[in-house]
């Protein structure tokens, strides 16, 4: 999806995940409620893991490695927080909004004649691992065209973790992943 206006903002939408068929078919009845009270923690170590896995899959493809962003990594903590706190899987945001739009919030496009920015995210009850979450991105065409995409510079991880997340996790154990890619110059 492109969009054109002052500057040319170049958007690579990816439906996404695991379990994800259509993303409509997960959200939860009547929108995007949920219990008030949801424990969900980050999952540090894997996000460094799946960095590393990633960065060496496209090696393995003649790519460049991506850098890690903490302004990609702020987007993609709050979008996996807001799934499993609020029990959807969509790369919309919990108010509707596109997810470019989230991620410009946090990573933004000013003072660039180019920015572009991609989402890959992947859910799994319980535990994921870094080749789990590639393993599932590489067999699916959009996704594996979102990792391989060398146009990207930057990217951000977010791994979370509730043990009973409400709506479409369906009050399971789920790890959630939201990796968030960009380029501005």
């Amino acid at each position: 999806m492109a969009l054109r206006g002052k500057k040319r903002f170049a958007v690579l939408l990816l439906e996404a995940g695991l379990l994800c068929v259509a993303a409509g078919l997960l959200l939860t009845p009547g929108g995007y409620s949920a219990p008030a009270r949801v424990q969900v923690t980050a999952v540090t170590p894997l996000n460094g893991q799946i960095l590393r896995e990633l960065n060496r899959v496209r090696r393995a493809h003649g790519l460049g490695t991506l850098a890690p962003s903490p302004r990609l990594a702020a987007a993609a903590d709050s979008h996996s927080r807001s799934m499993a706190a609020k029990g959807y899987f969509t790369h919309r945001s919990a108010d509707g909004s596109l997810f470019w739009a989230r991620i410009q919030h946090f990573y933004p496009s000013g003072g660039y004649g180019y920015w572009a920015v991609g989402e890959n995210l992947v859910w799994q009850a319980h535990e994921l691992s870094a080749k789990q979450a590639l393993r599932r991105w590489m067999r699916s065409r959009p996704h594996r065209v979102n990792l391989l995409n060398p146009r990207w510079r930057e990217i951000g991880l977010a791994a979370v973790h509730s043990p009973s997340a409400p709506g479409a996790y369906r009050e399971m154990a789920v790890t959630i992943v939201t990796a968030d890619f960009g380029v501005r110059s």
